[in-house]
């Protein structure tokens, strides 16, 4: 088939198939040496509504690759792959739905407050947490920070010559973050907090930085704010569903088709950062990721630096997690996890249950 014709059978456009043969996506069947003109089978058609369908859900091309490999070889962890896609577009989507609410809300002149939370009122649900930090095997020191309280939880990746400095500084900026009654005021509260954060580690931290990510617990909702390769998830019904995107160079690579993310996970620059806190935003500082997503009972979080989820597969991850250990017992199994690997980086980790509304807040595990 030409490639005329293979467009108008696979519903992709000409445009569309060049570059899905230059990434590897799919290549065609021959190639015609003198003309240079594209030729493809009449089996490959499947796999090309497979991509086309794939893209029309958003779904990045490294990970288009990745589910069409497992297609012809495991389909039940290609679905699963799929499913995993779309609870992250419907995170995503729910975040940004709260916020047109508080926007309406706003611009209307409402004082309907949109998490459920007044001031001196009873949280409709509370949270049970944990928070572990070790130094690991190999680093001489830990700069890695985490807490777990009733309204925060943070873990912070400190690098540099007092990178554990840092690492506190930047937990210390957002720990007075308030709970505010409307979604808008609340993420940028916590937005104007990491600025702060960025300010206060320059001041406290001068040739040092960490990564943050922060979550603030409403009684209802979660709002994160992520700035590195610390990483928030969030176990629903068994399934596991990562909450943040690493800001690396390797997983830009990623997000542009350039890199599968086996491939950057062993790749030499995994953990070279694309934003981070520092100080040298001269009173801007990096721009954090903002999201905002609900609790209910029975929900797990959890929060880890990259000394965790670098080394320990999410599968591992999901399997310690649903478990059903207490939150402190949760920490203390997921970083003998990192540790039976060789624990080549400090490694800290947040657990946080939601529980029922009759239950108190309650923090089992210490602030490291």
């Amino acid at each position: 088939m030409t490639i005329g014709e293979f467009a108008r059978a696979s519903r992709l456009s000409a445009k569309a198939l060049r570059r899905y043969d230059e990434l590897g996506l799919l290549p065609p069947a021959r190639v015609d040496a003198y003309t240079g003109y594209r030729y493809y089978a009449g089996t490959q058609v499947e796999r090309a509504r497979l991509v086309a369908w794939l893209r029309r859900i958003g779904m990045p091309l490294a990970e288009v690759g990745d589910v069409c490999a497992l297609h012809g070889t495991d389909p039940g962890a290609a679905a699963r792959a799929v499913r995993a896609h779309w609870a992250r577009v419907e995170a995503e989507t729910a975040a940004r739905r709260d916020l047109a609410a508080s926007l309406a809300d706003r611009l209307g002149g409402s004082t309907h407050m949109t998490t459920n939370v007044r001031p001196g009122s009873v949280w409709p649900c509370a949270l049970a947490t944990a928070a572990l930090s070790e130094r690991g095997r190999v680093r001489e020191t830990n700069q890695d920070r985490a807490h777990a309280g009733p309204r925060l939880l943070a873990v912070a990746d400190g690098y540099g010559p007092v990178g554990d400095l840092a690492a506190s500084a930047a937990l210390a900026a957002v720990g007075a973050v308030p709970v505010t009654g409307r979604a808008g005021d609340l993420l940028n509260a916590l937005e104007d907090a990491v600025r702060r954060a960025d300010a206060e580690v320059g001041a406290a931290a001068p040739g040092a930085g960490t990564t943050l990510t922060a979550g603030v617990w409403t009684g209802s909702r979660l709002a994160l704010a992520h700035v590195g390769d610390g990483r928030a998830y969030l176990l629903r019904d068994g399934g596991l569903v990562r909450l943040t995107r690493d800001h690396t160079a390797v997983q830009a690579r990623v997000d542009a088709g350039e890199l599968t993310p086996s491939e950057a996970a062993d790749h030499p620059d995994r953990a070279l950062l694309l934003r981070a806190l520092d100080g040298a935003g001269a009173g801007s500082g990096p721009v954090p990721d903002l999201s905002l997503h609900e609790g209910r009972p029975g929900d797990r979080w959890l929060l880890c630096t990259d000394g965790l989820s670098a080394v320990v597969p999410e599968a591992e991850l999901r399997a310690v997690l649903a478990a059903g250990d207490d939150p402190d017992g949760t920490v203390r199994a997921l970083a003998a996890l990192a540790d039976a690997r060789g624990g080549p980086d400090n490694v800290s980790c947040v657990v946080a249950d939601v529980r029922p509304a009759d239950a108190p807040p309650a923090r089992t595990g210490p602030d490291h």
